[in-house]
């Protein structure tokens, strides 16, 4: 393990040099913020039992945004040297004198700040950057990926990371914190072909604490189960139809609903959700909700990107959405205060009926179309329309048929989030945004 102590340093050190920039920055600016990360790690992927690349990372970048009258001017640099933050920081107060004044441009309002956060949220898991020790854990899951069955030919590699990050954020009116993590992940694409057909999928798992990873045996035998299940997909007619969005694609359907309800697209009025503050888009039985301080939660963190508090927010109360995503800037263009979403969403949790399992979802559905995975970005958040490429699974009498591609769903998001009839309890833990596999009632679908 690294010693934890040697991070804690770390973090002293980059306290440091935060606050040796607020200080070089005291009389030339009305106020200055400055973020701070260090970010050091090992990737590895191998592909039939070799070594494909190997990369060791220490990386850092300093952020700086200054204010002067209403100004405001942004540089990075990823030399921490004196002389690079002096030059960054000059660089940052002359782009004020380019831009245009703003009112609402500041630094966020004192009392929200995490000035004194001690929260120990169970963050930091570092391990020694050992490549054999990574390696190995690549090669065992594609063995096993190899072992499942003979149609697995080839993998399109498989890869294991770890990181660790040190966090440091300040600024002129009192604020200096910081915070440590690490993040480990293991992931395996297997290759499956019979006869003429081939095709591949994926698994993979994603953890603070290295223990807490679906072992590589696991991944690999997932992997390879996922791509099999794949072989022969069929065409199907355009129909509607009942649809499941599994537990690894479903969170996509909630990003584009964060998408609508960020503070910067409200301001803007670019967003289909513009005058739904207060009123279900829903049904009644949904929930969703914003946990930062989930002890080694993947989203989970003690203040946003301007240094705001963060705290368990109630975002959909029985279907009808209560509050916007704002950082300090949408706040004050909206007249709220800030949620400390700046930067994104926490642990968002989608609390639904969740009773059945996927297996019993498909029963409960009956005759439809189960999807895995999405292709393409064709989502307008302005106007809510949806449509995406699939592949996925035909279901009949609540039970898998055969595969199908080549087909795509489309609708509309109001209409879609709507006719959410049921969440399962398979919640997909790799993932910020927590959810099962999503059972909606009727969509478009475009095939032969």
């Amino acid at each position: 393990m690294h010693e934890l102590q040697d991070i804690v340093s770390q973090e002293v050190v980059l306290k440091d040099i935060v606050s040796e920039c607020l200080e070089l920055a005291k009389k030339s600016v009305d106020a200055i913020e400055v973020v701070v990360k260090k970010t050091r790690g090992i990737s590895v992927s191998v592909r039939k039992g070799v070594s494909e690349y190997i990369e060791f990372n220490n990386d850092g970048k300093l952020f700086i945004t200054v204010y002067n009258n209403n100004r405001k001017g942004c540089a990075v640099s990823t030399n921490f040297s004196i002389s690079s933050i002096r030059r960054t920081l000059q660089s940052a107060i002359m782009i004020t004198h380019f831009t245009s004044s703003d009112r609402y441009s500041g630094l966020p309002n004192y009392d929200t700040l995490a000035i004194d956060s001690t929260l120990n949220l169970d963050l930091l898991h570092p391990i020694i950057f050992d490549i054999n020790i990574a390696a190995d854990l690549a090669i065992s899951a594609e063995i096993a990926a190899y072992n499942f069955d003979k149609r697995i030919i080839n993998t399109e590699g498989v890869a294991f990371d770890s990181h660790f990050s040190s966090i440091v954020c300040g600024n002129s009116i009192g604020l200096l914190n910081g915070y440590s993590s690490s993040l480990h992940s293991l992931s395996c694409c297997s290759v499956a072909k019979e006869k003429t057909c081939m095709q591949r999928d994926y698994a993979f798992s994603i953890s603070r604490k290295i223990t807490h990873l679906d072992s590589s045996e696991h991944i690999g035998k997932e992997s390879a189960r996922r791509s099999i299940d794949r072989l022969f997909p069929r065409k199907i007619k355009t129909t509607k139809s009942p649809i499941i969005f599994s537990s690894e694609v479903a969170p996509s359907l909630f990003y584009n609903f964060i998408s609508a309800i960020n503070g910067d697209n409200v301001y803007k009025k670019s967003t289909f959700l513009l005058n739904k503050l207060g009123k279900n888009i829903f049904p009644n039985f949904l929930n969703i909700k914003d946990y930062p301080h989930i002890s080694q939660g993947l989203g989970s963190k003690p203040f946003d990107n301007e240094g705001v508090r963060t705290k368990d927010n109630l975002i959909v109360d029985k279907g009808r959405l209560i509050s916007w995503l704002l950082d300090s800037y949408a706040s004050c263009k909206l007249g709220f205060d800030s949620t400390g979403h700046a930067g994104g969403v926490h642990n968002l949790l989608i609390e639904g009926s969740g009773e059945l399992d996927l297996v019993n979802l498909l029963k409960y559905m009956g005759k439809g179309l189960l999807v895995t995975e999405l292709m393409g970005s064709g989502v307008n958040i302005i106007t809510g329309n949806y449509s995406r490429g699939v592949f996925g699974f035909w279901i009949e009498n609540g039970m898998i048929k055969y595969p199908v591609s080549e087909i795509t769903i489309s609708g509309n998001l109001k209409e879609i989030f709507r006719n959410i009839i049921k969440i399962g309890n398979d919640i997909n833990k790799n993932s910020i945004i927590q959810c099962g596999s999503v059972l909606v009632s009727e969509m478009q679908i475009s095939g032969l």
